[in-house]
């Protein structure tokens, strides 16, 4: 007998659901054996959720949204959670508070699985709260290190300024609106000729509240300090739960891109965050702060994205990111050996600027190239036509050997073949994009402004050109002269520190405050 995908709907709601739900079991048991199967069994849920939504279409019931975005965000999720959790048992091992550990870890996963598949923005907004302060038992979870206190309370302290604003958004949209089924305020908000006033305040409202939960500038000091907290921590922290306000971004997508104050600011404040933490990496020699320095900068250009429309782009970033920083902090050991063995290798060569303009200038070509095999349009100024700019910038270290000495001694295929890997890099990169363009349901907006095209590339040019002659001087004027304000990251984070001190000071109980025996007060 035919079966008519309508009689699955409850079904699939059921497996949505289970996921978090399974989450919190294991929350409440807090078992390492539980917490194992629970979480195999939930990514197993979500596989499924992935397969039905590919048979049965979007689908939205029970207040539980199922469409592309939803099921493959909560498939990483479960996929993430299931690796950590795995990782976390022989990392915690021995541990006295281990069981307080997996409780929190899995208490913070039933939450996050809650943001990803729910309909209902205040249900959202709940559980992204309650997702914060459940990783904040995570981040001080070694309570006698006063660092990680001190980073814990500035997350702590920023988080709470961005749930504000999340919940005056929800608020001011459910009355404009009259709703608070994601769904339905997109479609309402489509339909309206201008916006009022109030749901305008709600948009930026929402764009501030993803800013501050991204650890965008001047908030981001904390994303780099809390490298106290257990490894597998900052591998949930950074692979998954600072994605949220992106997330939220592209759930609001229809209701964003109405607005274009809004979208310039995300495009404004992602990329200065970017540009600068990108500099700022290139100061550092701590693998795991340079990490979190990426991540920042990830971050900074996952919300360029959505100010610029280019939500698809920005879901592929997510996913991409969240993969790659969740491998990168499981394996930071083999990172930081990395590192040693690069600082007892001879440094490398310094290289002409012309060299590296003639490299931008062949990843140009490469981009151009891959564009037309995908029959990209790059007859009109759009965001693809910038974010393809920024790419062919990115492809200068891998066309940079075919232009220096080395590269005019190559012989046999080896020039072939570089040229064929750069070329790979900007083919998957439009590949990909045709195929999250077709996943995701693009808001037909008003578009990025002329100001927010422009401001992009200025920004990525100059960080370029920073770039560029760093390695071409490295001890030059230019270098020398900016190293100590890049490697202080502009001192933004110390006005944030001071500022945060005053509101509200953090509290250090009497046994971390007690001095060590045998060091004078």
């Amino acid at each position: 007998m035919f079966v008519s995908p309508d009689d699955w709907q409850p079904l699939r709601a059921s497996l949505l659901l289970a996921v978090p739900l399974l989450y919190l079991l294991s929350a409440a048991l807090a078992n390492w054996r539980v917490a194992r199967h629970c979480t195999a069994v939930a990514l197993s849920l979500a596989v499924a959720s992935l397969a039905l939504l590919a048979f049965g279409g979007p689908l939205v019931i029970y207040t539980v949204r199922a469409d592309a975005a939803g099921c493959m965000v909560l498939l990483l999720v479960s996929f993430v959670g299931w690796v950590i959790t795995r990782y976390s048992q022989t990392y915690m091992a021995g541990d006295a508070g281990q069981y307080r550990y997996v409780r929190w870890l899995m208490a913070t996963l039933a939450c996050v699985g809650m943001v990803v598949v729910t309909n209902n923005l205040l249900v959202l907004a709940l559980c992204w709260l309650a997702t914060s302060l459940c990783l904040h038992k995570l981040l001080t979870f070694f309570s006698g290190r006063p660092a990680a206190l001190i980073a814990a309370h500035k997350k702590f302290l920023a988080s709470r300024l961005g749930d504000i604003c999340l919940f005056a958004g929800v608020a001011l949209t459910g009355t404009c609106l009259g709703s608070l089924e994601i769904d339905q305020i997109n479609a309402k908000a489509q339909a309206l000729m201008h916006y009022p006033t109030a749901l305008k305040v709600a948009v930026f409202c929402f764009v501030i509240s993803a800013l501050l939960k991204c650890a965008q500038l001047p908030v981001h000091g904390w994303l780099i300090q809390v490298m106290e907290a257990p490894t597998p921590v900052s591998a949930l922290l950074h692979a998954g739960i600072v994605n949220l306000g992106g997330f939220l971004m592209i759930r609001l997508s229809p209701l964003v891109a109405e607005v274009s104050g809004a979208q310039t600011l995300l495009v404004v404040v992602g990329s200065l965050t970017a540009a600068l933490a990108a500099l700022v990496m290139m100061t550092r020699i701590s693998a795991k702060v340079m990490l979190a320095w990426s991540t920042c900068a990830q971050m900074g250009f996952m919300l360029m994205q959505c100010g610029l429309q280019a939500y698809d782009l920005a879901l592929l970033h997510l996913m991409a990111h969240s993969l790659y920083k969740a491998h990168a902090f499981l394996g930071a050991g083999g990172a930081v050996e990395q590192a040693r063995l690069k600082v007892m290798s001879a440094p490398p060569a310094s290289v002409r600027l012309s060299l590296l303009l003639a490299a931008a200038g062949g990843g140009l070509v490469m981009v151009l190239a891959a564009g037309m095999l995908w029959g990209v349009a790059f007859d009109k100024p759009s965001a693809l036509w910038v974010l393809a700019a920024i790419v062919s910038l990115a492809t200068t270290p891998l066309m940079l050997p075919l232009f220096a000495a080395q590269g005019f001694r190559m012989t046999g295929l080896w020039p072939l073949g570089m040229l064929l890997g750069a070329l790979a890099v900007p083919l998957t990169y439009f590949g990909l994009h045709q195929v999250f363009g077709f996943l995701v349901d693009l808001p037909q907006g008003i578009g990025p402004t002329w100001f927010d095209l422009v401001w992009v590339m200025l920004c990525f040019v100059l960080l370029f050109a920073l770039q560029c002659l760093i390695y071409a001087r490295p001890r030059g004027r230019v270098a020398s002269a900016l190293y100590p304000w890049f490697y202080a990251g502009l001192y933004l984070d110390e006005w944030f520190t001071r500022a945060t001190f005053r509101i509200w000071p953090a509290r250090m109980s009497a046994a971390v405050i007690k001095p060590q025996a045998g060091v004078s007060k």
